[in-house]
C-alpha cells in the first residue's frame, strides 16, 4: 500500500511540473493536483512514528 502512495506522489509531481510547462497552465489541475499530493503525503507520514513518543509514556 505504501508503494502505491509513493508511485502516486511521483506521478502527481510529474503531472504538476508538466502542467506548469504548458503555454497556459490550468489553475484547476494545479489545485486538484496539490490537494491530492498533500493528501498522499499525509497518508504516507501518518505511519511514521513520532520521535517523542517514548518520552510521553
Amino acid at each position: 500500500m505504501k508503494n502505491r502512495y509513493i508511485i502516486l506522489m511521483i506521478l502527481l509531481a510529474i503531472a504538476l511540473f508538466w502542467n506548469q510547462n504548458t503555454i497556459k497552465p490550468s489553475l484547476w489541475i494545479k489545485i486538484i493536483g496539490l490537494v491530492l499530493f498533500f493528501y498522499g503525503m499525509m497518508k504516507l507520514s501518518a505511519k511514521t512514528p513520532s520521535k517523542n513518543q517514548d518520552n510521553q509514556e
